[in-house]
């Protein structure tokens, strides 16, 4: 995870909470959550509006074109 090893990361959550104290971590990292739930709402939405607004056209199966050169040979034969 971004290289970095088991005791780099203690050391940074042990940094984090001395500068937050144990009382902000648990209003943080709530707040998080939230923030993180409404950017996956808003870009569900912003989706399924896309693929409501784009109209899903079926196009017909492309034929075969025939060629003149090939038709002419094969009505000689």
């Amino acid at each position: 995870m971004f290289g970095l090893s088991g005791g780099e990361i203690i050391l940074i959550l042990v940094v984090f909470l001395i500068l937050f104290g144990s009382k902000k971590i648990p209003e943080f990292a709530q707040s998080l959550g939230k923030g993180m739930r409404e950017f996956k709402k808003a870009a569900s939405d912003i989706q399924t509006e896309i693929e409501t607004e784009t109209p899903q056209k079926k196009q017909p199966p492309v034929q075969p074109v025939q060629r003149e050169n090939e038709t002419k040979t094969e009505s000689k034969a």
